[in-house]
């Protein structure tokens, strides 16, 4: 009888089709061990409904939340180059084409324009998933652009920042990008023209040194990692312990760096509000969005 569970030869392997694991993407677990259906996370707008856990999203997701219908997407085809020659333990360029596979991004930043509650609005959106949100020349360069856009067209602009910050493979032309995306935001702000800045996780290095935090009006999603440097390196640096939340969304609001922490579900009327507030213009709401 025990033969019957011994197999006679060592080293056969089930083939993956034939394997009764749950399929990839059915199920989603987040970071407090709940476990909730995909399909169900993807209606809740990507927050687990369990724990209220806000799960990273990238700009496919957060323009789908944010505008009515459509969006035209602004330079699109702007792609990174390699004027360093850069190369550490593998080449900059192999890092490029695999991210580009990977994710089937172009760069790790998004730009569009299109109608949110009825009224045009410019969204600059960062993606994690391409080299860690990293800025680099075509990401600050995308979203100078996305500016003058706002400036030219006459509109609010809302950045999503989701970022390890500067991108190292491109030295001092990434560093640049500070000074020329603040540069930019001081113009739209000359121009009396809104400015929403949303933190979300993470937001961190030179995003935070620069236009992460310097709109009219800074938000954050519950819970998300804002800072310069990690919590490991400030510990280390200190050698002091962190107090608890160190470097959360509610710990930064807490000391004075946020003005509001907002649920996800709630993201597009409250930037539209906080948009009408800044512009003294009539409040609009989502069930009567204005028709132009």
């Amino acid at each position: 009888m025990t033969a019957w569970f011994k197999r006679k030869e060592k080293g056969i392997q089930t083939r993956t089709e034939e394997k009764k694991d749950t399929p990839k993407g059915l199920w989603y677990k987040s970071p407090t061990g709940k476990i909730v259906e995909s399909d169900e996370l993807a209606k809740n707008f990507y927050v687990s409904p369990e724990d209220d856990y806000h799960v990273r999203i990238g700009s496919k997701e957060y323009f789908e939340i944010l505008f009515d219908d459509k969006f035209k997407e602004l330079d699109e085809d702007l792609t990174a180059k390699d004027p360093l020659k850069f190369e550490d333990t593998k080449k900059y360029t192999d890092r490029l084409k695999a991210a580009k596979e990977k994710t089937g991004l172009k760069d790790a930043v998004r730009t569009a324009v299109g109608k949110s509650m009825g009224k045009e609005l410019v969204v600059a959106c960062m993606d994690f998933s391409f080299i860690g949100g990293s800025m680099g020349a075509v990401v600050g360069e995308k979203i100078a652009r996305a500016i003058d856009h706002a400036r030219k067209k006459k509109l609010p602009f809302l950045m999503i920042s989701k970022s390890g910050g500067a991108r190292m493979m491109e030295a001092a032309h990434s560093l640049m990008q500070m000074a020329k995306t603040s540069a930019k935001l001081a113009q739209l702000a000359d121009a009396g023209l809104p400015y929403i800045s949303l933190c979300t996780d993470p937001t961190t290095g030179g995003t935070t040194a620069s236009y992460a935090m310097l709109g009219d009006i800074n938000i954050s999603e519950p819970g998300a990692l804002i800072g310069f440097a990690g919590p490991r390196i400030v510990k280390d640096t200190t050698g002091k312990e962190l107090p608890d939340g160190f470097q959360t969304a509610e710990f930064v609001k807490e000391h004075g760096f946020l003005d509001f922490i907002v649920h996800r579900r709630d993201l597009k009327k409250k930037v539209n509000l906080y948009i009408d507030l800044i512009t003294n213009q009539p409040l609009r709401t989502l069930e009567e969005e204005p028709v132009n």
